[in-house]
């Protein structure tokens, strides 16, 4: 049961993160990055849920930071056909 819940959990990040622009997606993946590490650091460090709850919360603000500042400067071009291209701006 356990199992299911955390793979459609996973799916449906996945299906919502999708849509998203490559910054967008970079600052979700940076989050989640951020979150796993914050809560992992907190809980060793506090030894309780609360600590670990709050290195997270930490975490993912810090992983979304970073991930939007690091995203290569892309753009997205459209073509005379209305075609869409991403390249180098």
């Amino acid at each position: 049961m356990r199992v299911t819940t955390i793979f459609t959990l996973l799916a449906m990040t996945g299906l919502a993160v999708s849509g998203c622009t490559t910054t967008e997606r970079r600052a979700a993946q940076g989050a989640g990055v951020g979150a796993l590490a914050g809560g992992a650091v907190g809980a060793l460090v506090t030894g309780n849920a609360k600590g670990a709850l709050v290195g997270a919360a930490i975490g993912a603000g810090s992983g979304a930071l970073i991930g939007a500042a690091t995203t290569p400067g892309d753009c997205i071009y459209e073509r005379p056909d209305g075609s869409r291209y991403q390249a180098p701006c």
